[in-house]
């Protein structure tokens, strides 16, 4: 069973960028996105702080973050790579599943792809997603490169704090649109 103490804060730098973004984005009326918390179930509790020293994961987490753009709604998963390859097992089938029932539903779904070695981040729309895991299910490559990534979907970021999602999900759905 993984435990909340061995890998929880792979990311984290990264959910700051997007949490302040979207703080910033919700003062500013364009979006409401929320963070999903990932269900934990407690197992050692420090006494005096109260602090949660070890736990496991209670139930498969979906996306991590879920919301609303200008009435259409979203969901997305925050991803990092130190290497310019990205192991899809690190997007789990309960994930995939989740995303292709959300898109069915008339919403988008996509993943924010932080490269940390290159301080670059890109939006990967769901369908690209989609295409990497059927192509590693029949057989085929278990990750997909830095070079496969549409640059087209590059992310802005200001500042170091700021990830400029917005922009790269208009131009899917203008993709989307044609």
């Amino acid at each position: 069973m993984p435990t909340w103490n061995s890998r929880g804060l792979r990311g984290s730098a990264l959910e700051e960028m997007i949490n302040y973004t979207n703080e910033q984005y919700l003062m500013k009326k364009l979006a409401l996105i929320q963070k999903i918390p990932t269900p934990i179930k407690p197992i050692q509790i420090e006494k005096e702080t109260r602090h949660i020293t070890l736990a496991y994961f209670d139930q498969k987490s979906t996306v991590d973050y879920i919301g609303a753009v200008q009435g259409i709604p979203v969901c997305f998963d925050a991803k990092e790579s130190a290497v310019s390859a990205f192991p899809l097992q690190n997007i789990h089938e309960h994930q995939i599943q989740f995303m292709k029932n959300f898109e069915q539903q008339d919403g988008i779904a996509f993943i924010i792809l932080y490269y940390s070695h290159l301080h670059e981040a890109y939006y990967v729309p769901f369908r690209d997603i989609l295409s990497f895991w059927e192509r590693a299910k029949k057989g085929g490559r278990k990750s997909f490169t830095y070079d496969e990534v549409d640059k087209t979907y590059r992310i802005a970021i200001e500042g170091g704090v700021y990830i400029r999602y917005l922009e790269t999900l208009q131009l899917d759905l203008l993709s989307r649109e044609s």
